[in-house]
C-alpha cells in the first residue's frame, strides 16, 4: 500500500496492523481509534488526519507530515492517542493537540513539536533531541 493516494478517507475502526503506508497520501483522513501498531507511515502526508483514540504505538511516523495534528477538532474532550514507542524524527507535528497523549519512548529527534499542546502528555523516556519546542505547551 506504500504511495497509495487516500485523501479524505474515513478509516475509523479499522485494523491496519503492520500496513505499510510510506509516502501514502492520508490528508484529511478520519483515523480515530484506528489499530496501527507496528504500521509505517514513512514520508506520509497526514496533513490534518484525525487521530483521536488511535493505537500508533511502535508505528514509524518518520518524515511524515502531521500538521494541523489535531486529535480534538472542535472539542474540548481529550482523547488519548497511543504513540509510544513510535518514530516521530523529523516529522512536523506543527501545532498539534496531543495532550493526555501516551508518548513514552517516542523518538522525537529533530521534530517541529512547535506551538504543540502536550498538556498531560506522557513524555516519559522520549528523545526530543534536537526538537523544535517554540511555543509548545508543556504543563
Amino acid at each position: 500500500m506504500e504511495g497509495t493516494n487516500l485523501p479524505a478517507a474515513i478509516l475509523k475502526h479499522t485494523h491496519l496492523g503492520a500496513a505499510n503506508l510510506a509516502r501514502a497520501e492520508l490528508a484529511a483522513a478520519d483515523l480515530r481509534e484506528v489499530s496501527a501498531a507496528r504500521a509505517e507511515f514513512r514520508f506520509a502526508s497526514l496533513r490534518g488526519a484525525n487521530f483521536a483514540g488511535a493505537d500508533l504505538s511502535h508505528a514509524n511516523l518518520a518524515g511524515a507530515d502531521l500538521t494541523p495534528l489535531n486529535n480534538l477538532p472542535g472539542t474540548s474532550r481529550v482523547i488519548p492517542t497511543n504513540l509510544g514507542d513510535a518514530n516521530l524524527a523529523n516529522a512536523n507535528l506543527s501545532g498539534a493537540k496531543l495532550g493526555r497523549c501516551h508518548l513514552v519512548n517516542a523518538n522525537l529527534r529533530d521534530a517541529i513539536v512547535a506551538d504543540c499542546v502536550l498538556t498531560g502528555a506522557d513524555l516519559s523516556g522520549t528523545d526530543l533531541s534536537s526538537a523544535n519546542l517554540n511555543g509548545a505547551e508543556l504543563r
